[in-house]
C-alpha cells in the first residue's frame, strides 16, 4: 500500500468488496472515505473514535508468558453491610459462617469495534520474534465469523486491515461462474501458446477455499477456510459449455476440483461453532469432530458429470486430501475406478513426524490407509494405476537425518521422483515466518521458545533435494560425503539396505574415498573393468 500509494486495497477473491466499492463510488463517495468494507486495507492517520484498541502482545504475549486475567474470576469478600442490602432472606437459608461470593464479569466487548495493534513495521523488521508473533496473530484473526480489524504503524501512518470478507453462498458462487465467459485467451495473444491456458482450458473449478491450513501454503489466507461450493447444476452446465464452445475438446475433462479435489460441500456441522472457531486447521492434528466429512455430494457429481453426452472421461487433476478421503471408502472407489488416468497425485510432503508437525500435515498412517484402498479398488477394476506422491525438501524444521529417513522410505517403496519441490518462502505463509525467525508460530512465540532448525545454506538445501533424488548418479558424491559425516557409511554399497552404490558411473565425477584405500582401489578396479568392456 505504501509503495503503490493506492487509496484502497482489495484482498482475497474480493467479489463482494469490488461490487460494493464500485456502487459507492458511482453514488459519489470518495474512495478515501470508504473504510468500512470487509476484505479491504487502507491508510489512516489515527484510530477513529468509538474503537477500542488491543495490543497484540497482550493477546499472544511474546517474551515471558504471564498468566492471563480470567474475565470470569470470582473474588471472595466479607458479607458486610455493603453486600447485604437485600439478601437477608437468602442468608436465612444458609448455614452459619457462609461467606458471600462476588462474581465479577467483564462486559462482552463489541468485536466489530475492536482493532488489534500489531507491532510496527520497524519493530517486526528488526526483531524476528516479533515478526513471527505478528504472523501468528494475523492467522488467528482469519475467521470472518470472529476476526477483528488489524492495524500496524508504518512511520507516521497506520496500515488498517479490515476483517476478511463473508464467504459467498452457493447461489452467489453460481452467479460468478455462470457469467458468459469467452473461454479463450484474449485476441491480443494471437496464436501464441499459453501454458497456463493449456493447463486449465478443459478443467472446471467446483469450489474455493481450504481448511487444511498447511503452513507452506497461503491458499487459506487468500480464499478462506470456509469452503464455498457451486451447485451441481452450475458445474454440469459448465462441462456442457466446454464441450460446445472450447476448440480442441476431445471429450476429456482434465479436472473437477479446486485448491483440493475433495473438499466439495464439506463444512462444519454447526454454524455457531464455525463462527467462533479460532483453530488454524480443521484437519490437524486430526480431523475435527465437528467437521462433516460426507463425500456423497461429490460422488453424485462425478456420476452425473461422466454421464453427460460427449464426455468420454473426467480426470481429477487437483490434489486429493487423502486423510479426508479415507473417511469415505465409497468416494475412494469412485475416484480410483473412474477418474484416475493411470496416475494420481497426492501430497504426503514428508515421512517424518518432526517435519509434518511444522507443516500441519497428517502422519503417514493416513497415507498407508489411502494407498491400501487405492490398490484394492484398482485391482477390483482390473487396472494398473500408481500414486505419485509429492515431497518438499528443506522445509523449516527439517534436519539432515529427517531427509535421510525420507530417502530410505522412498527407496523402500521404490519411488524414484523426477520432480522435487524445494521449500521457497512466500508471503503470508506461516512456514515463511518459521524460515525468517527460526521460531514456531504454531505455538506462542517467545524469545525463549525452542528454535526451529532452518535449512537455509545453499549446500544444505542442495543436499536435502539430493536425498529425495537419491537415485540420480549426479547426487551420489554429495550423498556419500554426507552419509560418512552422519556416521552412516553402511548405507553406501550394493546391499539391499544400501541407499547408494560405492562406485560412480564413468560419465560422472570421480568417486570419493568413503572407506579408505581398500574401497578406493576397488572402485578404480571396477572402473578399469568397465572401460575394457565398453572399449
Amino acid at each position: 500500500m505504501l509503495d503503490s500509494k493506492a487509496d484502497i486495497l482489495l484482498y482475497g477473491n474480493a467479489e463482494r468488496a469490488l461490487v460494493e466499492l464500485t456502487h459507492r463510488i458511482a453514488k459519489g463517495e470518495k474512495v478515501a472515505d470508504i473504510q468500512d468494507i470487509r476484505g479491504t486495507a487502507f491508510l489512516r492517520k489515527k484510530i477513529p473514535e468509538g474503537w477500542s484498541e488491543i495490543e497484540s502482545t497482550k493477546l499472544d504475549r511474546p517474551g515471558v508468558i504471564e498468566k492471563h486475567v480470567d474475565p470470569y474470576e470470582m473474588k471472595m469478600g466479607k458479607a458486610d453491610a455493603s453486600c447485604a442490602t437485600d439478601d437477608s432472606k437468602t442468608k436465612a437459608d444458609l448455614p452459619d459462617g457462609t461467606k458471600a461470593i462476588e462474581i465479577v464479569r467483564k462486559p462482552k466487548a463489541d468485536r466489530s469495534k475492536q482493532v488489534v495493534r500489531l507491532p510496527s513495521y520497524e519493530e517486526v523488521a528488526a526483531d524476528p520474534v516479533l515478526y513471527a508473533h505478528a504472523s501468528r496473530v494475523l492467522h488467528l484473526e482469519a475467521n470472518p465469523g470472529n476476526a477483528r480489524a488489524l492495524v500496524q504503524r508504518h512511520g507516521d501512518r497506520e496500515v488498517w486491515l479490515n476483517p476478511p470478507p463473508i464467504p459467498l453462498t452457493t447461489k452467489e458462487m453460481d452467479y460468478v461462474y455462470d457469467m458468459p465467459y469467452a473461454r479463450k485467451p484474449h485476441p491480443a495473444y494471437g496464436d501464441a501458446k499459453i501454458p497456463a491456458w493449456e493447463m486449465i482450458r478443459f478443467s472446471v473449478n467446483i469450489m474455493r477455499g481450504c481448511f487444511g491450513g498447511c503452513t507452506f501454503c497461503s491458499i487459506t489466507e487468500h480464499e478462506g477456510r470456509i469452503i464455498q461450493s457451486r451447485s451441481e447444476g452450475s458445474i454440469l452446465k459448465e462441462i456442457e459449455e466446454i464441450r460446445d464452445k472450447v476448440d480442441g475438446f476431445t471429450g476429456v475433462i482434465s479436472d473437477l476440483g479446486g485448491p483440493t479435489a475433495n473438499m466439495y460441500r464439506i463444512a462444519c456441522k454447526s454454524e455457531s461453532i464455525e463462527k467462533n472457531c479460532r483453530k488454524l486447521s480443521c484437519v490437524y492434528p486430526g480431523i475435527c469432530e465437528n467437521l462433516n466429512t460426507d463425500h456423497s455430494a461429490l460422488v453424485q457429481l462425478y456420476r452425473k458429470a461422466r454421464a453427460i453426452k460427449g464426455v468420454k472421461k473426467i480426470l481429477i487433476g487437483s490434489g486429493v486430501r487423502y486423510d479426508l478421503a479415507v473417511k469415505s471408502p465409497e468416494y475412494v472407489k469412485e475416484l480410483v475406478q473412474h477418474h484416475v488416468g493411470g496416475y494420481l497425485k497426492i501430497a504426503p510432503e514428508h515421512s517424518e513426524e518432526n517435519v509434518l508437525s511444522k507443516m500441519m500435515k497428517p502422519g503417514m498412517d493416513a497415507y498407508d490407509d489411502f494407498k491400501a484402498m487405492f490398490e484394492r479398488f484398482s485391482a477390483e477394476a482390473g487396472k494398473k494405476q500408481y500414486l505419485i506422491p509429492y515431497f518438499i525438501a528443506a522445509h523449516p524444521g527439517t534436519t539432515d537425518e529427517d531427509m535421510l529417513n525420507l530417502a530410505l522410505w522412498l527407496k523402500k517403496y521404490d519411488f524414484k521422483l523426477d520432480q522435487v519441490q524445494t521449500f521457497t518462502p512466500t508471503p503470508m505463509a506461516m512456514a515463511t515466518a518459521m524460515y525468517h525467525s527460526g521460531k514456531n508460530p504454531l505455538r506462542k512465540v517467545t524469545a525463549d521458545s525452542d528454535n526451529v532448525p532452518i535449512p537455509k545454506a545453499g549446500n544444505v538445501r542442495k543436499l536435502h533435494k539430493a536425498f529425495i533424488r537419491y537415485h540420480d548418479p549426479n547426487n551420489w558424491p554429495m550423498l556419500r560425503e554426507a552419509l560418512i559425516r552422519m556416521g552412516r557409511p553402511d548405507l553406501i554399497g550394493h546391499g539391499k539396505h544400501c541407499l547408494i552404490p560405492a562406485y560412480q558411473p564413468l560419465s560422472n565425477k570421480p568417486v570419493m574415498t568413503v572407506r579408505g584405500e581398500q574401497l578406493e582401489r576397488s572402485v578404480r578396479r571396477r572402473s578399469t573393468e568397465k572401460k575394457r568392456k565398453y572399449s
